[in-house]
C-alpha cells in the first residue's frame, strides 16, 4: 500500500501536496468554459453556462471561486482545478457548489475550498454555513463532517435526476 497522491500533476516539484500550490481567485467570465467541462464530468444535473453567468453578472449576495494550479495554461499548469460558489444570505453562508476536478480528487483540493468559503464568510459576517448533498454522496459528507458540519434534516426526493434525497447540514462558523 503505497501513500495517497498528493503530488502536483504536470512536472511540479515533487512531494509537494498539491493544495498547497493553488492559489484562489474569483471566477472569471472567461473561467466558464474551463468550469462548464468539469461540471459536465462531475455531476448528472450540471450548471449551465447562463447559470454560471447569471451567478457572476446579476447576483451580487453570490461568490464564486476558482481553485488554480500556478503557471501558465500553455505549460499546462494554471488550469482550473476545483470551483465553489456560495452565497450570503443575512449572516448564513449558503454552499451552493463545491466541485473538484475528476483528475485531482482526494488530493486536498475540497478541502482546501471548503476552508476558503468558509474564510470568506466569516470575513464578510456569516455566522453559519449550511448545504445539501446528496444521501449517497460519502466522500462529500465525511469532508463537510471534518468542518464541523451535522445533518439537521433531509430534503425527500430532492434531486430530480432520479429521486434520491439530500441532507441538509449546518455548522456554525467560529468567531
Amino acid at each position: 500500500m503505497g501513500r495517497p497522491n498528493t503530488e502536483v500533476p504536470g512536472g511540479a516539484e515533487p512531494g509537494v501536496p498539491l493544495a498547497q500550490s493553488l492559489s484562489l481567485r474569483l471566477m472569471r467570465l472567461e473561467d466558464i468554459s474551463e468550469v462548464i467541462e468539469m461540471e459536465v464530468r462531475s455531476f448528472t444535473l450540471p450548471w449551465t453556462e447562463t447559470a454560471f453567468r447569471r451567478e457572476i453578472e446579476d447576483m451580487p449576495h453570490s461568490r464564486l471561486l476558482v481553485a488554480e494550479l500556478p503557471g501558465p495554461k500553455d505549460a499546462g499548469e494554471g488550469r482550473i482545478v476545483g470551483y465553489a460558489c456560495w452565497w450570503k444570505v443575512v449572516d448564513e453562508c449558503h454552499i451552493t457548489n463545491v466541485t473538484v476536478s475528476p483528475d485531482y480528487r482526494r488530493q486536498g483540493v475540497g478541502k482546501f475550498l471548503l476552508a476558503c468559503i468558509l474564510g470568506d464568510a466569516q470575513k464578510r459576517g456569516a455566522l453559519r454555513a449550511t448545504l445539501e448533498v446528496r444521501a449517497s454522496n460519502e466522500v462529500a459528507i465525511a469532508l463537510y463532517e471534518k468542518f464541523g458540519f451535522t445533518s439537521v434534516a433531509i430534503r425527500s426526493k430532492y434531486y430530480p435526476d432520479n429521486g434520491e434525497d439530500a441532507l441538509v447540514m449546518w455548522t456554525v462558523i467560529a468567531p
